[in-house]
């Protein structure tokens, strides 16, 4: 029997025993990481270099892209190195600096995504107040307030998490420190009510931002096919295409790893889930960002040139 603040490490068992299965999930997780770590670089510097990108909409991609990679740096580096060296263990500080990170980053991507649901909303549906609505102050203080809320939430969550007696050893099924893992670790049912009931406020504020997205793009898509021109209406809805694209990526993958019955768990469901929420999206979000966006297709390709 051990308790949380005697225990050294956690082990993190998600992966397979078998030498080639290791390799492949290192060379996997390899070449997803520097998809989303080139892809998310260039909207970076694309956003930050060029004027024509200076936009309130170019703005809050700037700051998704910083989550994407914080995201994406804060759980596969380790999960890369035990697979490469064999190696299943990682530090009680450094599971609960992965799990404030991963909890900070997360929380931070839904709120800008509920940001940039409104700029959407605003420019379709109240396009004259849109300099108003969206200048730069009222920008910088949304994007703080983004940042700020996902710091207090994983502050929160890692504190309460880590002061819960753990008595049912240090074993995590999973390739990164999880709070659903380590709740079942734990050995006060007390303690373990509580941080579900902290769990259970944060779905609930989660949910009314799914709440007000859903109704944000009702609306829009009434403005939308209010438009007279075929043209305006396919520029419109360009417009909103890929925001609901990454929402959608990101919410459909969350509710398949978490809210699915026992019946239906299993180790290998559960690895193949939470790689799907946690590591693929912020590979693919450039590219579904830059897709229908030709400024920032014609941004890229001048930094991939001036490269050459």
């Amino acid at each position: 029997m051990s308790n949380s603040s005697s225990m050294a490490q956690f082990i993190l068992l998600a992966f397979s025993d078998r030498r080639e299965l290791q390799l492949l999930h290192f060379w996997l997780f390899l070449g997803i990481s520097l998809a989303a770590l080139l892809g998310n670089g260039l909207i970076l510097s694309a956003v930050a270099s060029d004027q024509h990108l200076h936009t309130p909409r170019d703005f809050f991609l700037l700051h998704l892209s910083l989550t994407n990679l914080g995201f994406i740096c804060t759980t596969v580096p380790k999960a890369m190195h035990n697979s490469l060296w064999g190696t299943t263990t990682i530090s009680y500080t450094g599971c609960a600096a992965q799990l404030f990170f991963f909890l900070f980053f997360i929380s931070a991507e839904f709120y800008l995504l509920t940001i940039m649901c409104y700029d959407r909303y605003v420019a379709i549906c109240k396009p004259l107040h849109y300099g108003t609505l969206l200048g730069s102050r009222a920008c910088a203080h949304m994007a703080a307030a983004a940042w700020a809320s996902g710091f207090l939430t994983a502050l929160l969550h890692t504190a309460n998490t880590f002061s819960l007696p753990l008595c049912q050893g240090n074993a995590l099924d999973q390739f990164f420190c999880e709070i659903s893992q380590i709740l079942k670790l734990s050995c006060s049912h007390s303690d373990y009510l509580r941080e579900l009931g902290l769990l259970g406020v944060g779905a609930c504020l989660a949910f009314g931002c799914l709440i007000f997205m859903v109704f944000s793009y009702v609306q829009i898509f009434r403005a939308v096919l209010r438009i007279p021109s075929q043209q305006g209406r396919h520029k419109a809805f360009s417009r909103c295409l890929p925001h609901l694209a990454v929402v959608s990526l990101f919410v459909s993958t969350g509710i398949f790893a978490y809210p699915k019955p026992p019946s239906i768990s299993s180790p290998s469901l559960d690895l193949a889930l939470s790689v799907l929420y946690s590591v693929v999206p912020p590979a693919l979000n450039p590219l579904i960002y830059s897709l229908r966006n030709q400024k920032l297709k014609d941004a890229i390709r001048k930094i991939i040139s001036w490269s050459h």
